[in-house]
């Protein structure tokens, strides 16, 4: 088979976008997809040519659910059509297409967007702080099961004042291990008396171990990934003393998208949340719409839910396009009326960045508490700003989201928000 690091990406995408699923699957698996008919308009260029594809009863454009669900198929399909050709159901490749997209040339492609130094490392003890815990479960409820980390720091006690939870959702390839050395969660956690649970993503579920945030069943409030974690997550307050009124969810890339779900849809567990480099909640539906959302052009919910959220996302990032966090933003301030202050600056390691503040209104009891942050950092990648170079896809460089977003969520639960 041909080198996943050769094959067009893009080029599948468009293909799938536009119904040619075995062209997309010959191209997946090595070979050239058929040239296009010759009496297709000349394109004017990838952002500006709109194509209108019928699904069901509906025109839809890619990356576009249509007005109606597709109708299933009646089982009197006309003679040489699917299997009676020779050839897969067109539903079959779907799913041989997002099996192959979502492993080893997703992978790759990811893997590619990062400058090496952001790379991932070779797997490295988790450092544990003398009298913490680094606790591996494994989870199981009705809708279904995945592991975890939980860290307990050194200074928690039964007895005392309950304590925040942090859960931090980890990006595609990565695991919870890696994402708590990348992210300094830990340490930031034995610093502040905080619990920090880590769910893990399973091959079975994922084949990079992303979190399925552009999946339809996985963005709702029942039967997918966010009742799995929000289900965990009562679990473990039931087990510790952890304070209902600050519990924050947080993630990169593909964890940052199933954050923003979290927040929309359990906005009565989740206190506030921090998205790097992710997207919206309902920005795809579908493969071929997460592919339009990573580069810039995808939906998102109506933003009804009103969450008080920090973003982070960095201008150089090719993976999942910058504009995601502005979506990001609009959708967890869900129309709430606020105060915007503009903030630039430049890290320690020379970074640049724009800090935009939406505050809360003035009948809020505390006006000055930050409702919404935006962090653009200039020039950055797909990588967590901060974070440990012995974690994957980090960026020592630039500010320390990781103390950022803490320094967020004690302001929102300081303002009773």
């Amino acid at each position: 088979m041909k080198s996943s690091m050769n094959i067009d990406m893009m080029e599948v995408t468009r293909l799938t976008q536009a119904g040619r699923l075995e062209e997309a699957m010959r191209l997946l698996q090595g070979g050239r997809a058929e040239p296009a008919p010759a009496r297709q308009p000349e394109a004017r260029s990838e952002r500006e040519t709109v194509e209108l594809r019928r699904v069901g009863d509906e025109w839809s454009m890619p990356g576009r659910a249509p007005k109606q669900a597709p109708r299933q198929p009646s089982g009197r399909e006309a003679p040489g059509a699917g299997k009676a050709s020779g050839t897969a159901h067109p539903s079959e490749l779907a799913d041989r297409i997002k099996t192959n997209l979502f492993s080893a040339p997703f992978a790759d492609k990811l893997r590619q967007s990062v400058p090496a130094g952001f790379r991932k490392r070779e797997a490295v003890a988790v450092p544990v702080a003398a009298g913490a815990s680094f606790l591996e479960k494994d989870f199981q409820s009705a809708v279904g099961a995945r592991p975890y980390k939980l860290y307990v720091p050194s200074t928690y006690k039964a007895g005392d004042d309950a304590r925040p939870l942090i859960v931090m959702l980890h990006g595609c390839t990565q695991s919870p291990d890696d994402f708590a050395i990348g992210t300094k969660m830990n340490e930031l956690a034995e610093e502040r008396n905080c619990l920090v649970l880590y769910p893990g993503q399973t091959k079975a579920a994922n084949a990079s171990m992303c979190w399925n945030w552009f999946s339809a069943k996985d963005q709702q409030r029942h039967g997918g990934e966010p009742e799995i974690i929000a289900d965990m997550v009562r679990g473990v307050m039931g087990d510790y003393n952890v304070d209902p009124r600050r519990v924050f969810a947080a993630g990169l890339s593909a964890g940052g998208a199933a954050a923003a779900i979290l927040g929309q849809r359990y906005p009565d567990l989740f206190a506030a949340i921090g998205v790097h480099s992710g997207l919206a909640c309902g920005a795809a539906r579908d493969m071929p719409s997460a592919f339009a959302a990573m580069q810039g052009r995808g939906g998102a919910s109506s933003g009804d839910t009103s969450i008080p959220a920090i973003v982070f996302h960095g201008t150089g990032d090719t993976t999942v396009a910058p504009d995601n966090a502005r979506s990001v933003g609009e959708q967890a301030r869900g129309g709430a009326s606020t105060r915007e202050t503009v903030v630039t600056g430049r890290s320690d390691g020379g970074v640049s960045f724009t800090r935009t503040i939406h505050h809360a209104a003035s009948g809020s009891t505390r006006p000055d508490a930050p409702r919404q942050e935006t962090w653009l950092l200039a020039g950055m990648g797909h990588a967590w700003s901060g974070g440990d170079p012995k974690g994957s896809y980090t960026d020592p460089s630039g500010p320390d989201a990781s103390r950022e977003m803490l320094r967020f969520f004690d302001e929102v639960a300081g303002a009773g928000a």
